[in-house]
């Protein structure tokens, strides 16, 4: 079965399209897909590219196309959603500790239906409990152990893991050593893990 590693980050705007519909996606073209959050800001920062901030026409052109593509695909999507969000790495920490328990990715949908359809943005209260209890979790408890110095360890570890892999952005495709970046990179990116090249 062919493998992909989805890099995202909760935070990127774009990845709401990825999210929301990748495991029906993954289900449909059998295909594995591994769930990597990382900080996309981090690397951003390190990388001094900062895409939309101060940046009006080309936010607006952001927030028409994310509603273009989610009316493609049949998402929902009420924009412009709150952004920049306050805390990407919490939330980002979150997510890595429900991959490891098996509620990460509901978590990460929930947060992000909660940013792109309630207006409430991820990283702070009261998305973070909500999405939490949405997903089965105690919000308190999930909290402290999303803030252990093991998850802020493990969440900076795959950030670098990202960037030696070639990821810049999120959402981000890598299979085997080749990366496809950009929401709609994803087909070309299952084309890669079957063919070795895009049809």
């Amino acid at each position: 079965m062919p493998e992909i590693d989805f890099w995202y980050s909760i935070g990127s705007t774009y990845s709401y399209l990825t999210v929301m519909r990748l495991p029906d996606w993954a289900r449909a073209n059998d295909v594995t897909v591994r769930w990597r959050p990382f900080n996309v800001r981090s690397v951003m920062i390190d990388q001094k590219n900062i895409p939309f901030a101060g940046k009006p026409e080309k936010s607006a052109y952001m927030w028409r196309d994310i509603e273009r593509r989610s009316a493609k695909y049949g998402i929902t999507a009420r924009v412009p959603a709150p952004y920049p969000i306050p805390d990407l790495q919490l939330v980002n920490q979150v997510a890595l500790l429900g991959l490891k328990e098996d509620w990460g990715i509901p978590f990460t949908r929930e947060s992000y239906r909660i940013w792109f359809i309630d207006g409430l943005p991820a990283g702070s209260e009261p998305n973070l409990s909500e999405a939490l209890h949405r997903s089965g979790q105690d919000p308190a408890e999930a909290l402290i152990r999303s803030r252990s110095d093991a998850i802020v360890k493990e969440l900076a570890d795959e950030t670098d893991r990202a960037v030696r892999s070639g990821v810049f952005g999120a959402p981000s495709f890598v299979v085997r050593d080749e990366v496809f970046w950009g929401d709609d990179r994803l087909d070309d990116a299952l084309s890669w893990a079957r063919l070795g090249h895009v049809t």
